[in-house]
């Protein structure tokens, strides 16, 4: 009986641990425009939503809790909205998991061949974007990008930093390559 007993808080801790790990790994996304979700309700399907895309306010329809406001909010704290406009006058006790289907898209200018948007992948940097936009035009200028990151507060005005092909991007980005002078 211990031996069964000792097991499953090894069981337990391993479960907690994985959890916080993958918790850990984009916790910090902030939701925005264009972002594709889906909600989950375990056993309630009508509550259930599927590859729903945030409008351009940041926002959504959700059954029962009419529209929500997810702009700027992590995973995470949809899936407390969620749960907590559920708990109590519909349902006792919600257990509600929110995932993100489609991220949006960054963007590519300048000397580039292709510019454009594109659907960010996660893992990407300047250099896999430069190639999934075509690649660099002759007079690029190779060593260095001007990257405006979307998540900037809106009250700061969005200032380009400079970054080097091995930078990461995040989702709705906007990447300048400039042109070379030599």
């Amino acid at each position: 009986m211990k031996v069964r007993l000792l097991l499953l808080m090894a069981l337990l801790a391993l479960v907690r641990l994985a959890s916080a790990t993958e918790d850990d790994g984009m916790s910090n996304y902030r939701l925005g425009a264009g972002d594709t979700i889906s909600i989950t309700v375990y056993d309630e399907k009508e509550l259930s939503l599927e590859k729903v895309k945030l409008s351009d306010a940041g926002t959504i329809s959700y059954p029962v809790l009419g529209e929500l406001r997810v702009l700027g909010l992590t995973v995470s704290d949809l899936q407390k909205k969620v749960t907590d406009g559920l708990k109590g006058s519909y349902l006792v006790d919600p257990k509600v998991t929110v995932s993100i289907e489609q991220y949006r898209d960054f963007f590519v200018n300048g000397q580039v061949n292709k510019p454009g948007n594109y659907p960010y992948q996660p893992g990407l940097t300047v250099r896999k974007a430069v190639s999934i936009a075509g690649g660099f035009r002759d007079r690029a200028k190779r060593d260095e990008a001007y990257i405006i990151h979307e998540n900037q507060s809106p009250q700061d005005k969005p200032e380009p930093v400079t970054g080097t092909l091995n930078t990461p991007i995040e989702p709705g980005d906007t990447i300048t390559i400039e042109e070379s002078f030599f």
